[in-house]
């Protein structure tokens, strides 16, 4: 046990401290700028110092242990419950300290900069998909205003688009020809930026086994495999493939009491990005099942069991259901450390003996 503990409330300018002794006893507080908490812990001994995972806290985590303390990054909504009366820095702090008390609580890993530089891709990436959507809508509101039809899709869509700025009698402004032309320009530029970020992720993907293993699994794509490797970290931290999908938020939420058990929705918990990720993969596992079985060709298990929970539940909860399994078996192939076989089985083969 440390002989100090210190609870640290991030902030922009001004840090917030609260230094505890052995028995988790307040016995100082101090608030800081940027400068003077740097020199604080810089002249101070080594302890353990308690933050919550927020913005920058995998920054300070790094440089601090860089000089010989050791951090524990918690989670927010789990260290908000020691929150006392009124939420100040200094509670904030001070909770701190008595989440660190409660051994339940798991502590988040700290990235390093490449993990941080790959999440930044993903989320550059989304900033511009959702800056490219909204920009596609428009236009496809705008020629609707002058009786122009829009198709579905975007690349359909954006050749209509072009294709009425070619047409003079189709009863589009004129004056609105060059600004709709400024945003298809735009958006141009967007796919432009998000296929350059796409190309650094296969690159960072190429260099990594884990990334690798887990692309081979049907539904887990280049965005997966980046964004599962940066999010996880350490798969070993997860007993089983039932916790990592309960991480994910693809579990049932559970509301149950004495012998009556009640399981609803999935409990939407951890990343909602990671989560849209696993669910838009197995969504296209499962129109590809529907396919292969339209065609009639052979289908592995995976699919097979697709296809039956869909008969059996519907479309979208099979396609939950199958995310939450996909979630297992990334689980089960990242921490054994072996290739996916979608044939694999778990329970020995009983061959029989001719009498």
């Amino acid at each position: 046990m440390h002989a100090t503990t210190v609870g640290v409330d991030l902030a922009k300018t001004r840090f917030e401290i609260a230094v505890a002794d052995q028995q988790f006893r307040i016995q100082r507080r101090e608030r800081l700028t940027r400068n003077q908490f740097c020199r604080f812990f810089a002249n101070c001994p080594p302890s353990l110092i308690v933050m919550e995972a927020c913005g920058s806290a995998h920054y300070w985590a790094r440089t601090l242990s860089s000089s010989g303390h050791e951090v524990q990054l918690l989670p927010p909504q789990y260290v908000r419950a020691y929150v006392r009366r009124n939420k100040t820095d200094a509670a904030d702090a001070a909770a701190l300290i008595e989440a660190a008390r409660c051994a339940a609580i798991r502590c988040v890993p700290v990235k390093t900069v490449d993990q941080q530089l790959v999440q930044q891709f993903h989320r550059l990436r989304t900033q511009w998909m959702t800056t490219r959507t909204a920009r596609i809508n428009y236009l496809r509101g705008c020629l609707r205003e002058f009786g122009i039809n829009f198709p579905l899709g975007a690349v359909r869509g954006l050749l209509a688009v072009r294709e009425a700025l070619r047409t003079g009698d189709n009863g589009f402004p004129d004056a609105l020809r060059p600004w709709v032309l400024e945003t298809l320009e735009e958006i141009a530029g967007l796919e432009r930026r998000i296929k350059a970020v796409e190309d650094q992720l296969e690159d960072v993907l190429r260099e990594d086994v884990v990334m690798w293993n887990l692309r081979r699994i049907p539904g887990i794509g280049l965005l997966s495999a980046t964004a599962l490797r940066v999010a996880v970290i350490d798969v070993h931290r997860f007993p089983t493939g039932r916790h990592l999908a309960s991480w994910i938020g693809l579990t049932a939420r559970e509301c149950s009491s004495g012998e009556r058990r009640r399981l609803g929705r999935i409990s939407k918990r951890g990343d909602p990005y990671l989560r849209t990720l696993m669910i838009h993969g197995a969504r296209a596992v499962l129109v590809s099942a529907q396919r292969t079985a339209k065609a009639g060709l052979p289908r592995d298990r995976l699919r097979q069991w697709a296809l039956q929970t869909q008969a059996r539940c519907g479309h979208n909860k099979a396609t939950v259901a199958l995310a939450n399994k996909l979630a297992r078996i990334v689980w089960a192939t990242w921490y054994h450390d072996r290739r996916f076989d979608v044939n694999w089985s778990s329970s020995p083969k009983v061959t029989a003996t001719a009498t």
